[in-house]
């Protein structure tokens, strides 16, 4: 019987033991997640004293209330901007006018020359000389002679508003290629986006119209104005449907920036939509009987000025609706711009442009003489004297 209460005694003071064993190791694991889970600034002041842990107890942090307003943005201000598509558009049609001016200069220079005459009747003459020529040449300068023969047949083959938008598509493709550069990307950034709310708002309003940051939006703004660049160009002239096709790109940013900053919604956009807009707008506003059968859909014909009507409700319900995908208000401006000029733009912008070409032809030639640099076969026609 000894043994048998020894042996309950001793089981009794066991468990005494593994209960407060399990009791301290649940208060440490609580403390140790208590510790990993509380917030760092609530911490515990320890003192200590030999073996003896004296913990002060942390009072409850005193609850907090709203999170801090993010400070207010200021609304752009839009005067410059206005100012700046006011003056741009003003300076795009007087060199488009100066640009006609001289280009017809030159081509009645060309016709009054009799150079190339002569040498098509020496042509037979010389053609030994051009065959031994020839057969002196080296295999590679005969191939690059070739290749230059090719390209000049292909440049002539083309339209003259193919050649004309030739150039605005290379340099297009020469910024997206500036885009793909690491190293470049902080300037393209700030130059060749445009957003009312950044510090360079008229320059990127010009750039951005030449800016593309996926090859499938620049391919898609390209080929359109690759389409329709023979019409619209036979109907205005090179000249001005570059100053058209340049001031569009102003106009259509400047009303970008006025929606968004009406709306508050104020984000950076980029891309020749709103100009290549301008161009499709002004040519169906022109011809608006044209038939028009769609890429994907053949079979399926419209005319132009329901084309030019499904094109601009679409760009309002995106607008009103807050679509994201593409700048709205930049297609909407652009089309409005090519509507207007289409229609009143033309009498009261273009065709009063002599002043600006009389205001040239004097820089050009101060003292009315025909022989001086400039003088042309009008101021020959005219004499020394013009009237003021």
């Amino acid at each position: 019987m000894a043994w048998r209460s020894y042996i309950v005694k001793w089981t009794q003071t066991n468990l005494i033991t593994t209960k407060i064993i399990s009791f301290r190791d649940l208060r440490l694991d609580v403390y140790s997640q208590a510790k990993r889970g509380f917030r760092r600034d609530a911490k515990r002041s320890e003192t200590k004293t030999g073996n003896v842990t004296k913990e002060t107890h942390i009072s409850p942090s005193p609850p907090q209330g709203p999170p801090p307003q993010p400070p207010r943005v200021p609304r752009p201000r839009m005067l410059k901007p206005l100012l700046f598509t006011v003056g741009f558009t003003g300076c795009s049609f007087c060199a488009a006018a100066i640009l006609q001016y001289e280009n017809q200069k030159s081509r009645v220079r060309t016709l009054k020359d009799d150079e190339s005459a002569k040498l098509l009747q020496q042509g037979s003459t010389d053609m030994v000389y051009w065959h031994d020529w020839w057969n002196k040449l080296t295999y590679f300068q005969r191939q690059l002679i070739l290749l230059m023969s090719a390209a000049d047949d292909f440049w002539s083959a083309l339209t003259e508003g193919q050649r004309t938008v030739t150039g605005i598509i290379v340099a297009n493709v020469l910024v997206l290629c500036c885009w793909k550069i690491p190293v470049l990307r902080k300037s393209m950034m700030k130059y060749f986006m445009s957003n009312p709310a950044s510090k360079n708002q008229c320059l990127p309003m010009v750039l951005s119209a030449f800016s593309h940051f996926s090859i499938l939006h620049l391919m898609a703004n390209m080929y359109v104005l690759w389409t329709f660049s023979s019409a619209i160009v036979s109907l205005l002239g090179k000249e001005q449907f570059l100053a058209v096709y340049m001031s569009a790109g102003v106009i259509s940013n400047m009303s970008s920036y006025l929606c968004k900053t009406t709306s508050g919604h104020i984000l950076p956009s980029l891309g020749a939509s709103g100009a290549v807009m301008a161009v499709v707008a002004a040519f169906f506003a022109k011809v608006p009987d044209t038939k028009l059968s769609l890429i994907l859909l053949p079979m399926i014909t419209l005319t132009a000025g329901n084309a030019l009507k499904t094109l601009v409700a679409i760009d309002v319900a995106g607008l009103l609706m807050g679509w994201r995908v593409f700048d709205h208000a930049s297609h909407i401006g652009g089309a409005l711009f090519g509507i207007w000029y289409v229609a009143y733009g033309h009498k009261l912008i273009w065709s009063k442009r002599g002043s600006v070409v009389e205001m040239w032809r004097k820089i050009r030639t101060p003292g009315g003489g025909g022989s001086r640099p400039g003088g042309g076969p009008e101021a020959d026609a005219r004499g020394p004297h013009r009237p003021k």
